[in-house]
């Protein structure tokens, strides 16, 4: 063995020396280029982001601009104070860059509720942006409009609202429908006023699934007083006919909506189920389940009792329930056979 001499040993991290406990061959000993954006701040730094915000708009490398705003959303991540870069920030948002805009616009939002003085300094730009060329920045100025949350918001808010509830693209119409129901936890009485549950009864029709979906959401939780939205037999078989245009999460805002309605007859209960039936044959276990409490609901629903004076033939409560249990057997035999242990307890506990 050579002499337990180690001064001429490389010193680690030293020049010629090995790396840092942790750091692999080839990598800095330093953090990584993300994750510096976390690091505590030093005394003065958030007035060298503003010094580079002022240059903002003369630097012509586009990295180098969002890393910028990184730093910054970083910042008010931590939870510093970063509400002085305000005015840079608004200059800022004039870009076509729409991940620049995203951040923009989530500093905007997360001051707005503690400096309502600096949120409507930017209501017009908000305002100009919801009638952006480009439907993805309409969307997200109107959601920043909408996520502002201010009283005073209210008489800014309610036309861009009603422009996107027309918009000729699917996403900004469904952030309309999100932003209604906004507005109606901010005031309810100005939404009263401006009769936005008819327009969306009538976007059920909407040729996009997702923004059914979030009309459904937002007129159950406007209408929760009174037990959700309402319900006819022409909204019923519309919104059932469209089942397979949903996804997984639509299916089950539909799937929960037919319990709650009673059909006329027996005719109308069969025509139901016999629309519900291809969901069983999903592999989304929750909309095999709600499908069954739906063909169950509508058993009791329509199934005869003991006093009804309809014909003999019609089948009793008991006769539908049993044939219910016939038509989920394979479906439900295929789900416990999935593999996972939990889904098989759920539906073992279910049965």
């Amino acid at each position: 063995f050579p002499p337990n001499n180690t001064s001429n040993m490389p010193v680690p991290g030293g020049p010629g020396g090995v790396p840092p406990t942790g750091v692999p061959p080839g990598a800095s000993s330093s953090a990584g280029h993300d994750e510096s954006y976390f690091t505590e701040s030093r005394k003065g730094e958030v007035n060298e982001l503003r010094m580079l915000l002022r240059t903002f708009a003369t630097e012509r490398d586009k990295q180098r601009k969002r890393d910028i705003m990184k730093k910054v959303i970083a910042y008010m991540t931590l939870g510093i104070d970063v509400s002085r870069l305000f005015t840079e920030m608004m200059l800022a948002i004039e870009t076509r860059d729409l991940v620049i805009k995203k951040m923009v616009y989530l500093f905007l939002c997360n001051y707005a509720e503690t400096h309502p003085d600096l949120a409507q300094m930017c209501t017009n730009t908000l305002v100009k942006d919801c009638g952006n060329e480009d439907p993805m920045v309409r969307g997200l100025a109107l959601r920043s409009l909408c996520s502002l949350r201010l009283p005073q918001m209210i008489e800014y808010t309610s036309e861009p609202l009603r422009r996107s509830l027309q918009d000729g693209h699917a996403y900004v119409r469904k952030t309309g429908v999100m932003g209604i129901l906004k507005m109606y936890h901010l005031n309810k009485e100005d939404f009263d006023k401006a009769s936005f549950n008819d327009i969306l009864y009538d976007m059920l029709r909407d040729p996009d699934s997702s923004v059914v979906t979030n009309c459904i959401l937002v007129l159950n939780e406007i209408m929760a007083d009174s037990g959700g939205m309402a319900l006819n037999r022409a909204v019923m078989l519309h919104l059932l006919n469209r089942i397979h245009e949903f996804s997984e999460f639509g299916i089950l805002s539909v799937l929960d909506l037919v319990p709650r309605y009673i059909p006329a007859n027996d005719d109308e209960g069969f025509q139901i189920m016999n629309l519900l039936d291809p969901v069983l044959r999903t592999a989304n276990a929750g909309a095999v389940v709600a499908t069954i409490r739906a063909f169950l609901s509508i058993a009791d629903a329509v199934g005869k009792r003991a006093g009804d004076d309809r014909d003999e033939d019609s089948p009793t409560v008991d006769d539908l329930k049993r044939q219910v249990v016939v038509r989920i057997k394979a479906p439900l035999v295929t789900l416990l056979a999935s593999g996972s242990s939990e889904l098989t307890y759920v539906l073992l506990k279910y049965v």
